[in-house]
């Protein structure tokens, strides 16, 4: 006689593994950003995402402090944050502070608060954690065949700048040498507060590209990239609000679409064309179009600024865009085995 039971265990499928969530959490001196994803082949795909401006660095270059308000913004879109964790039962999870909470005299009260408030143990990371993280979320974006890359991000607070050089191998993760990496102290929050961001004239325009030029001015003297340039060794990736905004204008999108502005090119020409347009713009005309908005208006043009420097001093030509930075980067290191970061 048969044995039934014996059939149906045969037949019965193979059970899978649970799938696994991951989260990624980036709270930066602009923006408080999440992204829960799961393994996907070599890749992940994002199963929930969440951003929201909190301008956590308002008013520290004068103060020192982070201010109630912008940590109360900045806890509303943590707790947010944590019920998605929750919601998704999140395998593991990273969760980093930058540049607002590195400078900040009381980070300590605020990571404090953070955690009672929200249930998120935050870590602030180190300007080259962060450069590290950047590069390895935006790596995929990388030409294979050109040696050199200056990648860069133009935050909030700072702006990370990282020389490296890169060689694909087959059937594998692309090996990624850091030959250099520098932590600006300003970015578009800093800049615009200082600088204004409501009328910007040719005059204010002019110095904040100067003083960006001037701070790169020994990054480039150390690493001589120049050299790299004229050999058409290297490229060029942004990863920011300011390279993604005018990628979206460049492409005259309706709204922005993450999925036609990432990896996309720009080309020197093209982010000057609509810097100059951005700059004739009043405030109100800035928030209008659909790829700056209303949020963004007063910041977008020290953005501009800090990126006309990086263009001036080393040009490449053209960049490609990255709307993807130290999130991936740390769902990348969750996925494939956590590094040890760098302090």
């Amino acid at each position: 006689m048969p044995n039934e039971f014996a059939d149906a265990a045969v037949r019965a499928p193979a059970l899978r593994p649970p799938t696994r969530d991951y989260a990624a959490l980036d709270l930066g001196t602009n923006n408080c950003r999440l992204l829960i994803a799961r393994r996907a082949g070599a890749g992940f795909r994002v199963v929930d995402a969440f951003s929201r401006i909190v301008r956590l660095g308002e008013g520290l270059a004068a103060s020192g402090d982070l201010s109630e308000a912008a940590m109360n913004r900045a806890i509303d879109a943590l707790r947010v944050c944590a019920d998605k964790i929750a919601h998704r039962r999140v395998a593991a999870g990273r969760y980093v502070a930058t540049e607002a909470c590195r400078r900040a005299g009381n980070y300590a009260q605020f990571l404090a608060r953070v955690r009672d408030e929200s249930g998120i143990a935050l870590e602030i990371i180190s300007t080259a954690e962060e450069a590290r993280l950047v590069v390895t979320g935006c790596a995929p974006l990388l030409h294979p065949r050109i040696p050199y890359a200056v990648v860069f991000d133009i935050g909030g607070g700072s702006t990370e700048i990282v020389w490296l050089r890169h060689e694909r191998v087959r059937g594998a993760d692309p090996r990624l040498d850091i030959l250099g990496s520098i932590s600006l102290p300003f970015g578009v929050v800093t800049f615009t507060e200082r600088f204004g961001g409501v009328e910007v004239s040719p005059m204010v325009y002019r110095a904040m590209i100067a003083e960006a030029e001037a701070a790169l001015t020994p990054f480039e003297n150390t690493h001589r990239i120049r050299r790299e340039v004229r050999a058409r060794q290297v490229q060029m990736l942004g990863s920011s609000g300011t390279v993604t905004t005018l990628a979206g204008i460049n492409l005259s999108l309706p709204r922005y679409i993450r999925a036609l502005v990432d990896g996309s090119m720009l080309t020197f020409d093209q982010i000057d064309i609509v810097s100059r347009h951005l700059a004739r713009l009043d405030l109100e005309g800035r928030a209008a179009n659909p790829c700056v908005g209303r949020e963004r208006a007063d910041l977008v043009l020290s953005g501009c600024a800090i990126l006309d420097a990086i263009c001036a001093t080393w040009p490449v030509g053209r960049l490609r865009v990255a709307d993807r930075g130290i999130r991936e980067g740390i769902l990348h290191d969750l996925m494939h085995g956590q590094r040890e970061p760098i302090a």
